[in-house]
């Protein structure tokens, strides 16, 4: 561990309560590697849809073998990839994790933020630029990894990798190593936050380059076309395909442009399958899991995502995407079961957030679905509140979701009282058609909100200093995201299609059974905890999952609930 981690260490030693007693027999015996899985944008209802059409070593290993939740919904309403990662890992919500979406407005700076930007840590090799820099800078609570190395005084390690760098860094927590691709190179990297210099084995990793064995590659459907059980065509005018890569198979990768190319990888298979590849290389290089004390490895991974986005959850793509997915976990467990033992492994799968469909093809099924403009409803609630009270300076600063940020130098130069502008663009923006909900943040400071499921999800999802000055919620079916037009797809609603994530755990004294009960994706990080017998997360708000603990602490929970 270098010296920022050693320092990090240090202060997560002084602000972290005193650890927690666990009575014996709620720990397990401890086994010698955690794998937890993201994939990125994975609805609760496809392992269940596909459960039949998968191999026997992925996604069954887990349904064969371990615990499956079958009705996890996450419990806030900004369901994108960074929150839902930090949930994942800290347990925690928006105001304890820190993190308010993938991207803010930070008054304190005067600018727009991105959720794990760093300018004090860059990317290693780089010559350091704004906005650029990489780290766990904005998450406020430790991870159950962090814990972990904790509880070990350090012995234990953490290491996470993924596609997206806010799919590495939150996971990795504060005293993890965390890598991500570079899509404009093809190269796994990281930051001066972790390394001063690239490990030697992460060079001769890069100088092989691994990702450009893919550059005449050709995405085809790994089985018969008449095989698949997703209803859409293959074809749809309202798919939003990445530059070359077509709305149907076969998808060549081959571009032009290199980076072009290397931006694609994120959209096929093959990026997921270059993922696994780096991780296999860390696990043997770094001895992962194959120590004295139990390492962790968190792997996200990405593609699942970027396919639904482009080409919708129900497509041809998104379908063939998950078998080829099953058969990269499939490689990987297989690994991971030779290298330090599944029978010796812990191993998490569960998912960021879940999906919505595209809204035009929805909208030619009868549902009543669009898609937001942000820079036109920022214009509009500007033009109602400067007829209101007579000015034309603008009101509005940015929409990042699910927040409008008022300007205040606007309201003060006025003599306007915040809290009255505040109600008064909420009562602007429910005129545009497809808002559903309008919160001032005064209203949410107070917890001064009607007691119905959907406000409670954005209650939680409200972060006291970064989150705007009224929170929207959009109509169902709608699409809400800054860029109107960057995607078919979207997630980041409070509705069921964006909160349902499958939960899945496999390893030492887990059972094997179905779980119907309503949990949620907070409840992994303290449930993992428990399991180890260490601290909770500091921000955890979550409930153990009494079904996956040993019987002696299986019995104590369920006592405890009673």
């Amino acid at each position: 561990m270098n010296t920022r981690n050693s320092l990090a260490a240090t202060a997560l030693f002084a602000v972290l309560a005193a650890p927690a007693w666990v009575p014996e027999a709620t720990a397990a015996e401890h086994p010698k590697l955690i794998l937890a899985i993201t994939i990125d944008g994975l609805r609760g209802d496809i392992p269940l849809r596909l459960a039949d059409r998968f191999g026997e070593g992925g996604f069954r290993y887990l349904m064969d073998n371990g615990s499956f939740y079958i009705n996890a919904h996450y419990l806030h309403s900004t369901t994108f990839t960074a929150v839902g990662h930090a949930t994942l890992f800290t347990g925690a919500n928006s105001a304890q994790h820190g993190l308010a979406g993938n991207d803010w407005y930070d008054y304190s700076r005067g600018q727009d933020v991105y959720c794990v930007e760093d300018d004090r840590h860059s990317i290693i090799g780089r010559e350091p630029r704004a906005h650029e820099g990489a780290s766990p800078r904005n998450l406020t609570a430790s991870t159950y990894g962090d814990e972990l190395v904790l509880a070990t005084n350090q012995a234990s390690r953490v290491f996470a990798v993924s596609i997206k760098d806010r799919g590495a860094i939150l996971p990795g927590g504060r005293l993890g190593k965390a890598f991500w691709y570079s899509s404009s190179s093809g190269e796994f990297i990281t930051s001066t936050y972790y390394y001063d210099d690239y490990p030697e084995w992460v060079v001769e990793w890069n100088e092989a380059r691994h990702a450009d064995r893919y550059m005449d590659a050709v995405w085809e459907l790994l089985g018969e076309a008449g095989d698949y059980i997703f209803a859409d065509p293959d074809d749809r005018p309202s798919e939003r395909p990445y530059k070359h890569l077509g709305r149907s198979f076969p998808h060549e990768l081959a571009a032009e442009e290199p980076a072009d190319f290397y931006g694609a990888l994120r959209y096929t298979p093959m990026g997921d399958e270059l993922t696994v590849e780096f991780a296999k290389e860390l696990v043997n290089r770094e001895g992962v899991g194959q120590g004295e004390a139990t390492d962790m490895l968190a792997i996200s991974l990405s593609t699942n995502d970027y396919i639904a986005h482009a080409f919708g959850p129900n497509s041809l793509e998104a379908e063939d995407g998950m078998l080829h997915l099953d058969a990269t976990l499939a490689d990987l467990f297989g690994f991971i079961d030779e290298v330090v033992g599944l029978d010796e492994t812990l191993v998490i799968l569960s998912s960021d957030h879940g999906f919505d469909e595209i809204p035009e093809h929805q909208h030619e099924l009868g549902l009543d679905a669009g898609r937001h403009y942000p820079e036109e409803f920022v214009e509009t609630v500007n033009a109602g509140l400067q007829e209101r009270y007579g000015s034309d300076e603008n009101f509005v600063i940015t929409f990042w979701n699910p927040s409008l940020y008022l300007n205040l130098d606007t309201v003060e130069k006025l003599g306007l009282e915040v809290e009255e502008v505040e109600r008064a663009l909420a009562e602007e923006i429910l005129k545009v058609p497809g808002v559903a909900y309008a919160v001032t943040r005064t209203d949410l400071l107070a917890g001064a909100l009607t007691d119905t499921p959907i406000l409670r999800k954005l209650q939680r999802a409200f972060h006291p200093e970064l989150s705007g000055s009224v929170l929207i919620i959009q109509d169902q079916f709608w699409y809400l995201y800054p860029n109107a037009e960057e995607f078919a797809a979207m997630h980041g609603s409070p509705y069921a299609y964006d909160t349902w994530v499958p939960v899945m755990m496999a390893g030492p004294g887990i059972p094997q059974q179905v779980v119907s009960r309503p949990v949620a994706p907070e409840d992994i990080a303290i449930t993992v905890a428990t399991y180890m017998g260490t601290k909770p997360p500091s921000g955890s708000v979550g409930r153990v999952l009494h079904e996956v603990l040993p019987e002696g602490a299986r019995v104590l929970q369920e006592e405890a609930a009673e």
